[in-house]
């Protein structure tokens, strides 16, 4: 499975992008000029990022398919969008605009359904739980902000004064530089980065923080290993630290180790898990392919060439046969002769234009699942899908994908489980041959 990475910069130099097992490049789409935490591959169909404006007073986020360099749609929201983010299949975007205000519109349509205040400062930084169900939001003044989406449409919380956040945490005492999240269901936790030169990890389903973490540097950028025991930390000093998830103190220093790369600050981190391979971006412009067990570089990728390098602030990683099919999965705005969706709203719709109605998904009265399981029975998710298609509502929509995903996972389980009890019935079957031999 061939595998692209993609980076933009901060100055109007494009988004580049590079294959990365051979370091071949690819095609650049231009123009873009991206915030940090402003680029997105939208269900791995076609890019979006947010623009940066001179004037700070103007939004803008641009659109690009796969095979075309040139930007193709065009939106301009109410104010400038810094951190944008995109759930998984693509069906939803969400953009922190620097007022602190949080935009929710729906893909195929490019209908606001839902802004929000979600902080007093701007925006920094916007991600998605693993299920799609949760939108987690960092901001300049230091405050991480956990959102259920069904939740964001339940007029009755917001009738009876009910804050609209899951989670509130404010132990960061300066501007939140970045935000993952692991994919532990009911153990999941979230790891923040500050300018206050400290990483937190938080329990997500406790909503309290588990560990502090300081470094001798500013983190910029956060990437996690899939195994889930350590994390890598961008700094200004221009090193990769190493930090350990699960150490027994609550406080300290917990670095493993660190990769010193000869040039400027840290930027941006990813991590590619197809092929075990950690891709930083810094100042000076240079993307750097890193094998984070051997803790050696395998190769340089130049994102910007002579004399105008400008720093690498953003890196996405995008699966080349998703992009390959891309056509294939844009049914929704193709038939209306696009290959790419329409232009972003600016205001939200009256609630009649939008919503049927708002729908309260409660869990069953019989399931005794708790609300961060990994994983629900697929029997019940599939009965919740059905009852979930005969209503409509934006609500019900992100409630569908959340269970759809929940259901594929469920079936995945379920093979893993069969595949084992194959493999143990296999020894055994092997043991008492032997012991009859014997």
């Amino acid at each position: 499975m061939e595998i692209t990475v993609i980076a933009s910069s901060s100055i109007d130099e494009g988004i580049g992008s590079w294959d990365l097992k051979t370091g071949t490049e690819q095609l650049q789409f231009k123009p873009c000029a991206s915030p940090s935490h402003g680029l997105t591959a939208v269900g791995e169909k076609f890019l979006a990022s947010s623009q940066l404006s001179a004037r700070n007073t103007s939004g803008s986020i641009f659109y690009w398919s796969w095979t075309k360099p040139q930007a193709e749609v065009k939106s301009y929201p109410v104010e400038p969008i810094k951190a944008l983010a995109a759930n998984n299949e693509g069906t939803y975007l969400v953009g922190g605009g620097i007022s602190g205000d949080i935009y929710l519109w729906e893909v195929a349509t490019g209908k606001l359904l839902k802004k929000w205040h979600g902080h007093y400062r701007s925006v920094t930084c916007l991600v998605f739980s693993g299920d799609d169900s949760l939108l987690v939001s960092g901001s300049q003044d230091g405050s991480i902000r956990v959102w259920s989406l069904i939740r964001l449409f339940d007029d009755f919380q917001r009738q009876q004064g009910n804050t609209l956040y899951e989670h509130n945490f404010n132990e960061h005492t300066m501007s939140v530089t970045d935000i993952v999240i692991d994919y532990g269901g009911c153990n999941a936790v979230i790891i923040s980065s500050s300018e206050d030169r400290t990483c937190k990890v938080w329990s997500l389903s406790r909503g309290k923080l588990l560990k502090n973490i300081i470094f001798p540097s500013v983190i910029n950028a956060l990437a996690l290993d899939p195994g889930g025991c350590v994390f890598y930390a961008g700094a200004r000093d221009s090193k990769i630290y190493i930090g350990a998830i699960n150490a027994t103190s609550k406080y300290g220093t917990q670095v493993l180790g660190s990769v010193s790369e000869k040039g400027k600050a840290i930027t941006c981190l990813a991590y590619c898990a197809d092929g075990n391979l950690l891709i930083s971006g810094s100042e000076d412009g240079v993307v750097c392919v890193w094998d984070p067990k051997s803790l050696r570089h395998v190769r340089t990728l130049i994102h910007a060439k002579g004399s105008r390098k400008g720093p690498v602030n953003n890196i996405q990683i995008v699966r080349k046969t998703i992009v390959a099919n891309s056509n294939k999965t844009q049914v929704s705005w193709k038939t209306r002769g696009a290959l790419i969706p329409p232009p972003l709203e600016k205001y939200e719709r009256p609630v009649e234009d939008t919503m049927d109605g708002i729908v309260t998904v409660d869990p069953p009265p019989f399931s005794d699942v708790p609300v961060y399981s990994s994983f629900l029975s697929a029997d019940l998710i599939d009965e919740q899908v059905r009852e979930l298609q005969q209503q409509g509502s934006a609500a019900t929509e992100m409630e569908m994908e959340r269970l759809k995903l929940e259901y594929k996972r469920s079936l995945q389980m379920n093979e893993q489980w069969q595949k084992n009890y194959e493999n143990l019935l296999q020894v055994v079957m092997e043991e008492e041959q032997i012991g009859g031999i014997n």
